[in-house]
């Protein structure tokens, strides 16, 4: 009975366990692609629109 008793806290620590791994390693990334996303938005900011007019689509 005891063995079972701690079988099932040993495989419950583990699932804790590996649950906050994930939650940790999700986190991780999804904070590096916010980051991503801000440096790609600052890119585009920096890229000039053209003026409506100055380009002509021949292959329409």
């Amino acid at each position: 009975m005891m063995e079972s008793i701690a079988g099932m806290a040993m495989g419950m620590s583990a699932a804790s366990f590996a649950t906050n791994y994930s939650l940790a390693v999700t986190k991780k990334m999804m904070d590096s692609q916010e980051l991503a996303g801000q440096e790609l938005m600052k890119m585009l900011e920096a890229v000039p629109t053209p003026a409506k007019g100055d380009f002509i689509d021949v292959y329409a």
